[in-house]
């Protein structure tokens, strides 16, 4: 590319979900209503399990923190969308691309992790009930999450830094609703190849490796469900288990698909439509998914609530 066609980038246009202004009005009430209910959700989570002593455990620590990280992942995307409708204005400036690039890269991330840290918890707890407290202390579980937050970190900032080092031409349309890394990638007009070989290498060693830890988890979860004789045991193993295995094949079949489609294939408007499942879907069912079937959790809401009540 000829440096008189590169240009100084100052905006780029994030185009949405769709440019019919007819739909403009849907989409602000249906993703509002939708990330009020993803802060909502969560923000029960969070409260049920630090209000009651008894889920001070290290299954609901990290399933709070997974809630506090749902949280933000969806507030760097959903409300400059919302803004964005309301002011009928689709620019978004260079510096805040790349800070919203930045912490999505780092809060999806950390999701990731978390995730894979939970399928350990469960693995531990079903087939090692004896050495379950021995084993996953109160340290070991801030390790983890510590560690999740510095490779999260460390992630997201070289990711960052190298499209810095990118040159755009004239054309700055994103079509999505936020500034996704695959997306900027293929609108730089200079040579991408490092940046796309670290992206693919990242994709593999921080999301397939994360994911061959929850699928061995669960193959050691399967295997000693199968060794148990009781029934009722049995029943009780696998619904410890069901609602932390929908949410991982909501989030990775999603996240990890729009990241290994080739540029080739790459389609736009099913990248943006999958991209609404694991930045806005994913984050507001967690809530319904792990409380719905949960008696900890909706006696601890009932119990703070009553007090509240009783406060007043």
């Amino acid at each position: 590319m000829e440096p008189d066609n590169l240009t100084r980038v100052s905006e780029f246009v994030l185009l949405g979900l769709s440019e019919e202004p007819d739909l403009q009005p849907l989409l602000f009430g249906l993703f509002l209503s939708m990330y009020l209910i993803t802060v909502l959700g969560n923000l029960l989570i969070i409260l049920a399990v630090s209000s009651d002593s008894h889920l001070h455990t290290p299954m609901y620590f990290f399933l709070s923190n997974l809630s506090f990280v749902d949280i933000c992942f969806t507030s760097t995307t959903i409300p400059k969308m919302l803004v964005n409708i309301q002011t009928q204005s689709k620019v978004i400036t260079y510096g805040g691309c790349i800070t919203q690039m930045y912490f999505f890269l780092l809060f999806g991330m950390l999701d990731n992790f978390l995730l894979t840290v939970m399928a350990y918890d469960r693995f531990v707890a079903i087939c090692h009930p004896l050495h379950y407290t021995v084993i996953m202390h109160p340290q070991l579980c801030r390790r983890l999450f510590l560690g999740s937050w510095i490779v999260s970190v460390l992630n997201s900032l070289l990711q960052s830094l190298m499209v810095l080092r990118l040159s755009f031409c004239a054309d700055l349309q994103i079509p999505n609703f936020f500034c996704e890394l695959n997306q900027m990638i293929q609108l730089a007009c200079s040579d991408t190849f490092l940046n796309t070989l670290v992206m693919y290498f990242v994709v593999v060693l921080l999301g397939g490796g994360p994911l061959a830890g929850i699928l061995y988890s669960y193959s050691k979860i399967v295997s000693c469900i199968r060794a148990m004789s009781s029934a009722q045991g049995k029943y009780k193993a696998f619904s410890t288990c069901a609602s932390h295995l929908s949410v991982v094949s909501l989030f990775y079949l999603t996240s990890v698909g729009v990241y290994l489609s080739s540029p080739a294939t790459h389609n736009a408007h099913s990248s943006a439509t999958a991209s609404v499942l694991y930045t806005v879907v994913t984050p507001m069912l967690n809530p319904f998914i792990y409380s719905l079937r949960n008696k900890d959790i909706k006696g601890a809401l009932i119990r703070s609530f009553e007090m509240t009540v009783q406060i007043r």
